[in-house]
């Protein structure tokens, strides 16, 4: 019988790096690059489900894509309640947006200091090789060091974006599939 997971991914990062076009993108399926942009002043919400491979399960996926000014911070903190796995991302022009990614990520686990989350880190923008500052060892290293996984992708040539999701969806159904089965050896 088919199971339909449902797993709140909270989408973080500096404003601008790309986040709302990153979920965009993956929601319409990549029939759509946002031509206009409205900052985002706290959270928007996408729904997208992903068939889990070699299975008739399916993670459907709540993104919280959070507003990256320093102002809305707190205001985006009572959306993170009960997490299922985090999503930073970066734009690889831009030192700082890279060089909070810790901040982000030290804010989303402080919420759940004990929960393990499967999560990523997206160097975004990869398009802009030309302006490039951030080199992919530095985001690769960065990603190791926190047990994130590690991303490239271009929102605007719709590259590479669906592969952080369904490893997202992929991780989160793993992590279904051994409470499962620790419950059925328990019992």
């Amino acid at each position: 019988m088919p199971t339909i997971l449902r797993a709140k991914c909270i989408v973080v990062g500096e404003s601008g790096v790309g986040k709302s076009s990153i979920c965009q993108v993956f929601h319409s399926d990549g029939s759509s690059f946002p031509k206009t942009y409205s900052m985002n002043a706290g959270v928007e919400l996408l729904v997208k489900s992903v068939n889990i491979p070699d299975s008739h399960d399916s993670v459907e996926i709540f993104m919280f894509d959070s507003a990256g000014k320093e102002i809305f911070s707190e205001a985006v903190k009572k959306f993170w309640q009960n997490p299922s796995m985090v999503m930073v991302v970066y734009d690889v022009t831009s030192e700082t947006s890279f060089s909070s990614c810790e901040k982000w990520l030290q804010r989303v686990r402080s919420q759940f200091p004990d929960v393990e989350l499967p999560g990523v880190l997206i160097a975004n923008k990869v398009d802009l090789d030309q302006r490039r500052v951030v080199s992919p060892k530095a985001g690769k290293d960065l990603a190791t060091s926190h047990q994130l996984e590690y991303f490239e992708c271009s929102s605007k040539e719709i590259q590479n974006v669906d592969t952080p999701f369904f490893y997202l969806a992929a991780e989160y159904h793993k992590l279904y599939e051994e409470r499962v089965q620790l419950f059925q050896s328990i019992a």
